[in-house]
Order: C-alpha cells, then structure tokens, then sequence
C-alpha cells in the first residue's frame, strides 16, 4: 500500500485505548456520537475509506457492498463473528474482511456459566425481591432453585467457547456433553470428561442444561427450532451467549409460557435488540444485553487484533485474522 497513510471508517466507538493508536496509525474517522450507523451512513463510509472497521450492529449485505466502489479494500471487523458481512460478495468485489477471533473466549465462556447459574439458582428473581422491599425474611421452602452440580450440561458446538463452557462446568461438577460438527480428539474429551453426541436430537432430550456456543450461518440457523426444543425435559434450561438467530425465539417463548421449558438464559436474541416482548414477562427468564464480551481486557484486544489485521495488511501483507469464506 506504500507510504500513503490508509484512511479508516470506525462505524461505532471504541475503547480510548484502541482509538488513540489508531489516529498515531491511520488516517482514522472516528463515530461520535456513539451510534448505530443508517444504511446510508455505512454506505457512504465504505465509498470514502480504504478500510471499514464495523461491528456486529451493521448488516454489511451484497447490495451494499456493490455500492462501496472501487477504493474499499479491507474490512477488519470489530469481533469475531463475522454473520453480519456477506464475506463472499466482498471477496468477489476484492474487498478482505478480516475478525478478532479468539479474544473473548473465556469472557464468554464466563457469562454462559454465569447465565446458567443465574436460572437455575433464580438469582434475579432473588434482586428483584430484595429491591422491592418486600422480603418478609428466611424460610424453608423459599426460593428454591436447583443444584448445579451433577446436572448434565449439552454444549451445542465445541469450539474455542464450548470448550472454555465445559472447564468451568466440569469444575461445578456437571457432566460435560457436547454436539459438534466434527469430535474433538479423545484427549480433549478426557479434560473435561466430555461425552460426544453425534445425533443432536438424542443429546437435547436428555439433558438438564443447553448451551448454545455455535455461529450462526445457514446451517444453524433455527438448528434449535420448535420440533427439537419439544425434545427438552420439561426441567431442562437453555442459555445462549452465541448468536440470537440460532434459537427460534417465538417457539422458545411459547414453551417457556407453558412451562414446556424450565427456563433460559439469553444474552443475545433473533432480532438484535428488537426482543419478543413476551420474554420480559416471564421470571423464569434472565435477558442481558449481549454482554459476553463486554470485559475492558477483552474489548481493547478485539482492537488491537484489529490495528494488527490493519497494520499488517498497509504493510503489503496479509491480515493476519483474515476470514476465507470456505471456511465459514
């Protein structure tokens, strides 16, 4: 790319950290104020910048990319997700695209254990008695949750997070099971005493606690939709730190109203932020607002995983994150 400084498009706010080193860097344009840009905005940033850095909040779909012209060369996404670009259409237009993959692993990881506490054990509902003032004090058969340990815990998709999921899970002394696209080999099983499921249908209906770890692409889209979601004992709950669309969120709903479902913890949902307002009437329910990754250790190194890729790629190299799309 020679000498010329590479003018960079940033779609939201970032930590102060990753911002400053990118001006020392880059010819940077910065988000201020801090919010979502419209379809208008991320398109004429990607006609204007050599490099758009976006995030999971903007839909970066083929017509859009086909409105980017010719100076667009990289998008270097802010996350490890990258379901939100139509990586294919950009490599087809020579546009790279590049993530952070493997920075919130065990921030993640952290917040499924901590969702699956959250429900099993009632602990919101436990606040929100508290705060309501209206806590008449200890008694016998009060507020009774259920016992993590022993339970069997099914990790839907054994990557770098189910995996992170299932330590700290054997470590609370739950069975470990897991359904992955390909098995992981007998020594990793063996850390954490995991039991492979080839058949997804026969692990749901026989676990007491679901943990969605997977991506969301074609193939998993909906992969718990309503039939499989019937499978689930009716004590059984599902957290999900991964991605909204894996779920069907109206028949998750339906069954969770019914008690065909105990309950679930979700941290991300179908619709972005547009949740079924449904959910929030339900107090077997704990809602968060996709805070998996929000830790500052982990948000200042998705930057500077993005100031690599960027960096490397000036440098007339190859980002060192970049996402091939056969490999999705």
């Amino acid at each position: 790319m020679g000498t010329k400084r590479l003018s960079v498009v940033v779609t939201r706010r970032l930590p102060e950290v990753v911002e400053t080193r990118m001006k020392e860097l880059f010819d940077v344009e910065l988000r201020d104020p801090d919010t979502r840009m419209s379809r208008e905005e991320l398109g004429a940033a990607m006609r204007r910048a050599d490099v758009l850095v976006p995030c999971v909040t903007d839909q970066v779909d083929a017509n859009l990319l086909a409105q980017a012209g010719e100076r667009l060369k990289l998008i270097a996404n802010y996350g490890a997700g990258v379901d939100h670009i139509d990586v294919h259409s950009a490599r087809q237009r020579g546009v790279l695209v590049s993530n952070t993959p493997g920075v919130v692993t065990e921030d993640t990881a952290d917040m499924a254990m901590a969702l699956i506490l959250a429900v099993t054990r009632r602990i919101p509902e436990g606040l929100a008695l508290m705060q309501s003032g209206n806590w008449q004090g200890w008694a016998p058969t009060a507020m009774m949750g259920g016992r993590v340990g022993g339970r069997r815990l099914g990790i839907l998709g054994m990557g770098r997070i189910g995996t992170a999921v299932a330590r700290r899970a054997h470590a609370f002394g739950m069975q470990v099971h897991y359904h992955n696209r390909k098995r992981l080999r007998p020594e990793q099983e063996a850390e954490v005493g995991a039991t492979y499921w080839e058949s997804l249908d026969q692990m749901v209906s026989r676990m007491d606690v679901i943990s969605v770890n997977c991506p969301h692409t074609p193939s998993t889209f909906h992969l718990m939709n309503a039939r499989r979601l019937k499978l689930m004992k009716p004590t059984a709950v599902i957290v999900n730190t991964s991605r909204g669309e894996v779920i069907d969120e109206n028949a998750l709903t339906r069954m969770l109203r019914s008690g065909d479902i105990a309950g679930a913890g979700l941290d991300v949902f179908e619709h972005g932020h547009d949740i079924n307002p449904r959910l929030r009437e339900l107090n077997n329910v704990v809602l968060l607002p996709h805070m998996g990754s929000a830790t500052v250790e982990g948000r200042v190194e998705m930057g500077e995983k993005v100031i690599i890729n960027i960096k490397t790629f000036a440098d007339g190299h190859r980002p060192p994150d970049l996402v091939v799309p056969g490999m999705l």
